[in-house]
């Protein structure tokens, strides 16, 4: 693709989905939020795909294979990372330990229970995706809904946070199956209103405050950066990625609107990822990353996989924390480290320190 085309493409992406999506300028969440009283019982109630699966997928899966997992906990855990992810971060800024996945809260012990539970599914999607049937964010609420009187009361509610972490392979599926068609906005407007009727529903069920991310550069991923000769990412993929996001926002502004406490929060992952890609070492504290759109594991093969005789179908660079990226698809937890580094502002204004000493 020439360069002419490689700026006219992603224009006309955006200027269409004003047709869908009216005005789509960032739309933050109320600046005016209450204070939680969530002193010394905070609950984490996670929602998601792989960015957020701590263990949920059947051990069949690659993420329960070596060399995942192989920084943190040292053994593959599913994850979809050499070791933490994004939901541990966001339970250490909380002060609690990483919520129990769905699929093991009958296998610890019972306090294990009270800092929440993780209902995220590595693959899924708002819809059922191309890497994942039936365990889509409708089916995670339900799993939630069931526990509500049983595990959870509501006055344990009152004092939650949930994360609805969704959408990416959604794209990836639609893309897969149909290209980059301008079919692509009315999947999108189907995606933000599915997203919508799930917000709701969490909420109406008594979380009291529910953290969504906007998408991250989807574009900067290794698939994609791959055909670039990881040099850059793919303008047309972030410009897709942008236009969902602000449409996120608006429906978070409106949900806002329509409450008095202003519970849902925008968790802006797509300017954290670009602060971390383009940091020179400006940013105190956060890794300068020599590899940046290069994979750890699986540049040649993929990750996590062998061969029918044992071997190795992947490559696996000498130090994960080195690359920003650990496979194709997912950060690193060096990644993920510097990401919510760079979030720790974001997430002051949003979740008040105050609210959780």
């Amino acid at each position: 693709m020439n360069s002419a085309i490689t700026l006219v493409v992603p224009l006309l992406l955006l200027f269409s989905s004003f047709l869908l999506f009216g005005d789509v300028t960032g739309v933050e969440s109320s600046k005016h939020h209450h204070q939680r009283n969530l002193y010394g019982s905070t609950k984490l109630f996670v929602f998601g795909n792989s960015n957020v699966d701590t263990g949920n997928l059947p051990t069949t899966f690659e993420s329960w294979g070596e060399p995942y997992g192989m920084t943190y906990p040292g053994t593959p855990s599913g994850r979809y990372s050499d070791g933490r992810l994004s939901t541990d971060y966001l339970a250490l800024f909380l002060g609690i330990e990483s919520p129990v996945p769905y699929q093991w809260k009958d296998d610890v012990e019972k306090d294990k229970l009270q800092y929440g539970m993780n209902f995220g599914y590595g693959g899924s999607g708002v819809f059922d995706t191309v890497y994942i049937k039936g365990l889509d964010m409708t089916y995670q609420i339900g799993l939630f809904e069931k526990l509500i009187g049983d595990i959870y009361s509501p006055s344990d509610l009152s004092s939650s946070v949930a994360l609805v972490s969704i959408a990416g392979n959604d794209y990836f599926t639609h893309i897969t199956d149909n290209g980059y068609g301008l079919s692509i906005f009315e999947f999108m407007r189907r995606v933000i209103n599915q997203i919508e009727v799930n917000l709701r529903r969490i909420h109406a069920l008594g979380v009291k405050t529910i953290a969504v991310p906007t998408l991250q550069p989807l574009g900067c991923l290794p698939m994609y950066t791959k055909g670039l000769s990881y040099r850059r990412c793919s303008d047309i993929i972030n410009a897709l990625t942008i236009v969902h996001n602000n449409a996120l926002r608006r429906v978070v502004a409106r949900l806002n609107r329509e409450t008095e406490q202003s519970p849902f929060i925008v968790i802006d992952y797509f300017k954290a990822f670009f602060d971390v890609i383009d940091n020179n070492g400006q940013i105190p504290g956060v890794k300068n990353f020599t590899s940046l759109y290069v994979p750890c594991c699986g540049i040649t093969g993929y990750c996590g996989t062998v061969h029918e005789n044992g071997e190795k179908n992947y490559t696996l660079c000498d130090d994960p924390s080195s690359n920003f990226y650990w496979d194709g698809f997912h950060p690193s937890e060096e990644g993920w480290k510097a990401v919510y580094s760079v979030l720790t502002n974001n997430l002051k204004a949003l979740l008040p320190l105050s609210s959780y000493a």
